[in-house]
């Protein structure tokens, strides 16, 4: 794959590779996954290919000089990546997601959630994190992830941003919160006003997310609707959906791996955890029982019936798990 190809100069390159999820393909500006390589292919004004995002999991493993950058440890990659940089006499940064960014090369790192086979042969997500990364052309090389056409493959702009450390709080440092499932978590009761929600958790949100209705433009200035609200001093983010008056209401919590108070389920600790060891605790729970075990679009695990499900949250090289908990009309979608 090279800067400027067309899309069937990359099928070509990728012996016949077909972009099978993809959006604005061959339209003048757009994205194409290549599943069979791992890599996605993102193309500017003339359908000319401008960046490539490479897998963590099935991506090539790609080498920039002597320094492998795919499916590594993030922490070894950006040990290499500094020292190399600093015999080329060339500047390193950090991208949003606290991982290393060179324009010089036109690098951004990223890290995924390692998967793996159980012993039963079943695939499994993993405790440890590997490196993927979006390679760039010169012209996008100051801002990779903020540059067009990129944000419209995957807009990073709403995720939090990183220091490059994922500090976790200590055990002893977390409130203990009760979960009554399908009803409240903590002192955040489902269907409560987000002034509600704040006043519960004595603290202000620490950032917004919410969206413009898509609708017809005759229809005038759209009404913006609250999404969610990251509240970091308690470790939780408060998700919203209109209530039957219109107005935001609370729908569902998610608990912060790193940060947010513990929460117990039959005995097995949710938060800040292994997890692997959550993952088989809560399969083990559920092992000949009813009700059974459901997964998420993301491969988050839960118990059938109680709309929680437990999730991942990176922690330098490995993961964490958190949680989120829902309402009983509530569907999870990321």
């Amino acid at each position: 794959m090279r800067f400027g190809m067309h899309p069937d100069e990359v099928e070509v390159a990728l012996d016949g590779a077909v972009a099978h999820v993809s959006q604005g393909l061959g339209n003048g500006t757009g994205w194409g996954h290549y599943t069979d390589w791992g890599v996605t292919g993102v193309y500017g004004e003339g359908n000319n290919l401008v960046a490539v995002a490479v897998d963590a999991m099935d991506g090539p493993l790609v080498r920039l000089r002597d320094v492998g950058l795919v499916a590594r440890v993030p922490s070894e990659v950006r040990a290499d990546l500094r020292e190399l940089a600093l015999r080329e006499g060339v500047s390193v940064r950090l991208n949003r997601g606290g991982d290393p960014e060179i324009e010089a090369w036109g690098v951004s790192m990223g890290a995924s959630q390692e998967h793996g086979l159980s012993p039963e042969g079943y695939t499994r997500r993993l405790d440890t994190v590997i490196t993927s990364a979006l390679l760039v052309c010169p012209e996008l090389a100051a801002d990779p992830y903020g540059a067009e056409p990129v944000v419209n493959w995957w807009d990073v702009r709403d995720e939090p941003t990183s220091t490059g450390v994922w500090p976790v709080r200590a055990e002893q440092e977390r409130q203990q919160w009760e979960w009554s499932p399908l009803k409240s978590v903590g002192p955040l009761g489902f269907g409560m006003s987000p002034q509600e929600v704040a006043a519960a958790l004595c603290e202000e949100p620490a950032s917004r997310h919410g969206r413009f209705p898509l609708g017809p433009p005759w229809e005038g200035p759209a009404q913006w609707n609250l999404e969610a609200d990251r509240f970091d001093r308690v470790g939780v983010t408060a998700h919203y959906s209109g209530g039957h008056d219109g107005r935001p209401a609370l729908g569902a919590v998610t608990v912060h791996g790193r940060t947010g108070p513990q929460v117990d389920f039959a005995g097995i600790r949710l938060i800040g955890m292994s997890v692997t060891a959550v993952d088989t605790a809560l399969t083990r729970y559920t092992d000949g029982a009813d009700p059974g075990l459901v997964f998420g679009c993301a491969g988050d695990l839960g118990v059938d019936g109680l709309n929680m499900y437990v999730r991942a949250t990176r922690a330098g090289d490995t993961m964490v798990s958190e949680a989120r908990f829902c309402q009983a009309e509530w569907e999870d979608h990321g």
